[in-house]
């Protein structure tokens, strides 16, 4: 086995761990809030926490959000400064997703992922991230469900990863990035299907009816 080799597995272990450490439960704990897997909607995300956060909430999501999202940019960033080549990409940036679903330092009990595939393709290819940003912004403006928003653009997102980067090994990344995205939501696909998903702003008192992206 070559040096190749070893990086590669070297930036997708690492972009696993730093993917496992969970920026909801990281902030709550440093801010004195509630852990975001027992309130709420359950899931340590920064939707969850701007609805437990209290008068604290919107700093707590702002940093979690970050934190979630340069999970997914960093190994990306890390992974072109080594030349890596697309299937090493494509690995790194699933791993990191992986890892914000599947935390090794909290139980495997992770959030939905959305920011961090987010991340993942900004780091992968900006205007790739931009785009995909562009869709859920539109959709969170004109219907105002946070889960809708980020189904309808990782639904696109194969198809914006093809249009700016056509690498077979990366378009594949996005497509099981967005399988797994689809499985962590289906609490509120059934949610949307029966009228029922909350919108955004709803609070903590509203409980898992308000459920959004984590």
């Amino acid at each position: 086995m070559d040096a190749t080799f070893f990086i590669s597995l070297a930036l997708a272990v690492g972009a696993y761990l730093l993917g496992s450490v969970s920026s909801a439960i990281v902030v709550c704990r440093l801010m004195g809030l509630p852990d975001p897997r027992t309130q709420g909607s359950n899931n340590p995300g920064a939707t969850n926490v701007l609805r437990i956060g209290g008068a604290k909430a919107k700093p707590a999501a702002a940093v979690t959000l970050g934190g979630d999202t340069l999970k997914g940019v960093l190994p990306m960033l890390a992974a072109h400064a080594m030349g890596a080549a697309p299937l090493t990409l494509g690995l790194v940036g699933l791993a990191a997703f992986v890892g914000h679903l599947f935390p090794v330092f909290f139980g495997f009990r992770g959030g939905k992922g959305v920011a961090t595939a987010l991340g993942v393709q900004i780091g992968l290819y900006w205007p790739i991230g931009a785009v995909t940003a562009a869709v859920w912004l539109f959709v969170a403006k004109v219907l105002r469900i946070s889960s809708l928003s980020a189904l309808v653009s990782m639904a696109l997102a194969p198809v914006v990863v093809w249009l700016f980067w056509p690498e077979p090994t990366l378009v594949g990344m996005q497509l099981v990035v967005t399988g797994l995205l689809f499985l962590r939501h289906r609490s509120n696909i059934r949610k949307l299907l029966r009228g029922e998903e909350g919108q955004i702003g709803a609070t903590a008192e509203e409980g898992p009816r308000a459920e959004g992206v984590e």
